[in-house]
């Protein structure tokens, strides 16, 4: 079955979680970037010492960061992960937090479910998109997870839990990245053994602290201009699926307990703003689309079920409609239909950039490549830097047989999001194509540091060593790089 490639949903299996979480070494987010203790697990101190530092919370993130690269399959699409910043930028202004430097990951998965965690953390499920029928219910759900973030209630949680019943933190660790994907129960008891049950209430928050997340999640809506009432429609949402589900509890309640009580609470705060009446934005329901298409069993339900929604005469999301059409006759390996539609809803919005980048994919799966670069070159002019349009470009011009122009696209990606391990890869495959083999190794030793193996990315490493001449400017980047990977194994191997 053909899926659109513009989706690129890439899932990333790796070694068994348990020899992960003990043995992967923090990645380094880009060549000038020193090593810091990376190698060594954050330490939690004393009884009675206070909150966990900063500098700890930073390191339990970036371990959670490898061991999701590691062992949940992800959504890699360009546009979904694009909105999703937009959305999450639009709130973190109005978020009490010092650090507003956020790391976002969609987990591939149908199911409800949010998390934050220390690092400042945030992961959503795919399923979120499809649950939450508007922008400020989605956004509600964003705003609570900020409001965990801001007010350390896990590093409470954790506090807690080194006064009554210490845990390693590799255990820690696990419980955090199992309750992210699905299936968590299976993974807490296969990974912490007899701890299973203290990770679980650790990672459960309590009452108070998700009173005080959805108070201060509806203050961050209000300041931000979206309607704090999406957040009590959400929770409306979650209690209907908690009854549908009987005694299988959805996932996302089981670490955020939910009852009526809160939910009217919530709604009762949530009418003290002023705000009413936000419209949504477009773009909500077109990303909302294109997963529901992914997660449709088949491209050719996909295609039955927009089309339904286009004949429905309630359909107050027309546009988007069509849209998800478009993106299902993608799936079901009909460009022609798709390329139609979306000229058709190009003409109406010329500078949408959603459109420009899925008619490019129905161009470039109808082998009209030079199309499809002229017209995502025209939206780059207009777009500096824009990551769909990029990852676009970088696919058309791979497949057209134009690889060192894919690469260059792509090294500039990695230049803006370093700590994505699917960008390093594609780029170490463009750079095999252009025949740059020390592009190669860098690059694959950039990904190798991302999945955790200090060895391979220092075997990658030195292999672009041997194939660079000693007076290459490039020499000088790849010794300091293998310099700061091997120090680091040093450090690692006296452990």
């Amino acid at each position: 079955m053909k899926f659109v490639r513009a989706l690129a949903f890439h899932g990333v299996t790796g070694h068994k979680a348990a020899s992960l979480l003990i043995s992967a070494v923090l990645a380094l987010p880009a060549p000038s970037v020193a090593f810091a203790n990376e190698d060594l697990l954050p330490t939690l101190g004393g009884v009675g010492g206070g909150l966990i530092s900063d500098q700890q919370e930073a390191d339990i993130g970036q371990q959670v960061m490898r061991s999701l690269r590691q062992s949940a399959d992800q959504v890699r699409d360009p546009l979904v992960y694009d909105y999703l910043s937009a959305i999450v930028y639009r709130l973190i202004p109005s978020v009490p937090i010092k650090d507003k430097q956020l790391s976002l990951v969609v987990i591939d998965s149908p199911a409800i479910n949010a998390f934050a965690v220390p690092g400042n953390i945030i992961g959503i499920n795919g399923g979120l998109f499809l649950n939450a029928q508007t922008e400020q219910q989605f956004s509600s759900v964003i705003a609570h997870e900020l409001a965990h973030l801001s007010q350390r209630h896990f590093a409470r949680r954790l506090e807690q839990q080194e006064t009554s019943a210490p845990l390693t933190i590799a255990g820690m660790v696990a419980g955090i990245i199992l309750s992210a994907v699905t299936k968590s129960d299976v993974g807490i008891a296969a990974i912490a053994g007899t701890q299973a049950m203290a990770i679980q209430n650790m990672l459960q928050y309590s009452r108070a602290n998700e009173q005080e997340a959805d108070r201060v999640g509806l203050d961050i809506m209000a300041d931000a201009g979206m309607n704090p009432r999406g957040m009590p429609e959400m929770f409306e949402i979650m209690m209907r699926q908690n009854r549908l589900q009987g005694n299988q509890v959805p996932e996302y309640l089981s670490t955020h307990p939910l009852t009526q009580s809160r939910v009217s609470d919530s709604r009762s705060r949530a009418e003290q703003y002023s705000m009413t009446d936000v419209a949504d934005k477009l773009e909500y329901h077109l990303v909302r689309a294109r997963l529901q298409v992914h997660y449709t069993r088949t491209p050719e339900d996909a295609v039955k079920v927009f089309e339904d929604y286009i004949r429905s005469s309630s359909n107050p999301q027309a546009d988007a409609a069509h849209y998800g059409l478009a993106v299902a006759y993608l799936a079901a390996n009909r460009p022609g239909d798709a390329s139609s539609l979306l000229q058709d809803l190009l003409s109406r919005q010329p500078g949408r950039i959603t459109y420009q980048v899925t008619l490019a994919e129905a161009l470039h799966d109808l082998k009209r490549s030079d199309e499809a670069r002229e017209l995502l070159k025209k939206a780059l002019n207009r777009n500096p830097g824009n990551f769909p349009i990029t990852a676009m470009l970088a696919d058309v011009e791979r497949d057209a047989g134009n690889p060192q122009q894919a690469a260059d696209y792509l090294r500039g990606l990695t230049r803006d999001f370093p700590q994505r391990e699917d960008i390093w890869l594609k780029l170490a495959e463009a750079e095999g194509l252009a025949r740059n083999i020390v592009g190669v190794h860098r690059a694959r030793a950039e990904y190798e540091l991302l999945m955790g193996d200090l060895e391979a990315a220092q075997r990658q490493l030195r292999e672009a060593q041997e194939k660079i001449s000693p007076d290459a400017p490039m020499r000088q980047i790849i010794n300091e790089r293998l310099s700061q990977v091997s120090q680091a194994l040093i450090r690692q191997r006296q452990q």
